[in-house]
């Protein structure tokens, strides 16, 4: 296999790969690597998340750099503030050799201030998120006359983002860029016009299929009727005793609410939305990545640019609109050669949207049965018999209570005692499955047969359940109104025709209202017109913002979705 050091580069990176541990790049790296040094100007760069992307335009850049020179010759556009960070801890490690050259991240979330006085300390790379790039540009604290390398890092979330907008300013406001890269795990129709308008006969590398999943991750799928997906999702956490995964939901409100009801219930879990300021978000990230929680349930746009290694399971609470996004959520896992799990429940009704997914991302989708109680409790107590076997005792201080264990346990058996420690550890768990129903569809009766078990099971509190079962039901019947959803439809005579695609649609509507992404559910986009599914808290906002508004000399009409004619 090749090395670094025979692809080029100076002999203080490879110095600084070989202390980090790295020997041989991945395939990305040994493709672009190359490519940049021996000058390729444009360049688009096609590859999974997590296969070592920075690296690939990192090394380059800081080879080709004026190592002298203190002022920003290099940009690096990413959509979040966790991958900006994780861009820059990466070069950083790169440069080590390197004393003369500085590396700044501007991001919003933080001091603007003290980011302009690093700018003013001089540096060579700033790597940073569109809106806060914008600020600065704006504020005069940053000039981008002397950028000769703009490099735009995971470009199809960004412009899922709706940063269409602020990466064509940018790009604008570069004059001298001599050299642009783009890097991306998908190519959509938008990667292809930004790239045809701002780079001029680009080299395309292409590291496996375009929009294809990662190879080292398995895909399930479990179908269950919407009212018991938040109990096909208790199922298959405890199915899978070892996880460590993230949890996608639609919307903060499902990601906030599961995570409530999980937490109640014992589960180690926190949740990543909209909602949260940025001291909250890191103190959630930091205790996920520490693993102090053992699960995340994120939004799509909350979970934007996280790379943490190690995860073993993504799940799906419900399939996402965008079947691209299933690419990025399901390349959490399965990073830096291990194996992962990408796990999904859908309704029977889904099964459409299931095939147009495993025919993006080119790999089988396994159909499962969600496990019984049986099953569950037996893999419970596997991995709790290998875990107890597997205690490193001889690193505890436990010599000195020995004599007191064995004088208070002489007269009880081993079997006693490994019965006593089973009912300890699985008392409660073992309760609530002895009679826990098939939540597996089969048919008319057998859905009939989990209703029924359920409620002999739950009693009383099956009536506490109704709202979420109504919930799950509104968001199939789209874009129909329930009383009992937190969502509301509302209707717009907006589509594709107008020249919208999602992720513009999206960014014209919450620059209309002044909302957060996050308040927003499903996008149902058709040629003349489309439908929003909102926050009911926020859907009075949105109209009065919209509605009668003027687009192109025609009269926008907003309204809930029941009152259209």
């Amino acid at each position: 296999m090749i090395t670094f050091e025979e692809l080029g580069l100076e002999e203080q990176l490879v110095k600084a790969t070989s202390d980090l541990g790295f020997v041989n790049p991945t395939a990305i790296q040994e493709k672009a690597i190359p490519a940049l040094i021996n000058g390729a100007k444009d360049l688009i760069g096609l590859a999974q998340t997590g296969t070592g992307k920075t690296a690939a335009f990192g090394l380059p850049l800081l080879q080709m750099i004026d190592k002298d020179q203190k002022f920003p010759q290099a940009l690096v556009i990413c959509p979040t503030r966790e991958l900006c960070l994780q861009i820059v801890k990466e070069i950083t490690a790169f440069k080590k050799y390197l004393p003369t050259v500085s590396v700044v991240a501007v991001y919003g979330g933080s001091s603007i201030g003290l980011q302009i006085k690093d700018l003013k300390r001089g540096v060579q790379i700033v790597v940073a998120t569109p809106g806060r790039l914008i600020d600065l540009i704006e504020r005069k604290a940053i000039h981008l006359e002397e950028i000769k390398y703009v490099i735009m890092d995971e470009a199809d979330e960004m412009l899922n983002m709706g940063f269409q907008d602020d990466i064509e300013f940018i790009l604008q406001n570069t004059p001298i860029r001599e050299y642009t890269w783009l890097f991306s795990a998908t190519m959509p129709n938008e990667i292809r016009r930004v790239t045809k308008k701002y780079m001029s006969d680009p080299m395309e590398i292409t590291v496996g299929a375009v929009n294809t999943a990662n190879k080292n991750i398995e895909h399930q799928y479990y179908v269950t009727s919407a009212a018991y997906r938040y109990e096909t999702l208790k199922r298959l956490i405890d199915y899978n005793p070892g996880i460590y995964g993230i949890i996608f939901t639609r919307t903060k409100m499902d990601a906030q609410n599961i995570a409530e009801k999980l937490t109640r219930e014992g589960y180690n879990i926190d949740a990543l939305h909209g909602d949260l300021s940025q001291p909250q978000r890191d103190k959630v990230m930091k205790a996920f990545r520490d693993k102090s929680l053992q699960l995340l349930i994120a939004t799509d746009v909350a979970a934007r640019g996280i790379d943490v290694q190690g995860i073993t399971h993504v799940i799906n609470y419900e399939l996402p609109d965008d079947v691209e996004v299933y690419t990025h959520r399901s390349g959490r896992t399965g990073r830096a050669g291990m194996t992962g799990v990408s796990l999904s429940i859908v309704h029977s009704r889904e099964s459409f949207k299931l095939r147009q997914i495993e025919k993006i991302v080119k790999a089988p989708f396994h159909k499962m049965d969600i496990p019984s109680g049986t099953e569950v409790c037996r893999k419970q107590f596997l991995f709790f018999m290998d875990k107890l076997l597997n205690l490193d005792i001889e690193t505890t201080s436990l010599d000195a209570y020995m004599p007191m264990l064995m004088e208070k346990f002489a007269d009880v058996s081993k079997e006693e005692i490994l019965k006593r420690l089973s009912v300890l550890e699985f008392d409660r768990f073992l309760k609530y499955y002895e009679n826990a129903n098939d939540l597996n569809i089969r048919d008319d009766r057998g859905r009939n047969s989990q209703r029924n078990g359920r409620e002999n099971r739950d009693g009383g509190r099956d009536r506490s359940n109704r709202g979420e079962r109504s919930e799950g039901r509104s968001r199939e019947r789209f874009p129909r109104n329930d009383e009992n959803s937190d969502m509301a439809k509302l209707f717009v005579n907006l589509g594709t025709k107008d020249g919208f695609y999602k992720a513009s649609f999206l960014q014209y509507i919450l620059d209309l209202s002044d909302l957060k992404k996050e308040v927003l559910g499903r996008i149902d986009m058709r040629e003349m017109n489309s439908w929003v599914e909102i926050d009911k808290k926020s859907a009075n906002k949105m109209i009065k913002a919209i509605d009668g508004k003027n687009y192109k000399g025609r009269r926008i009409r907003m309204n809930d979705a029941n009152s259209r004619g």
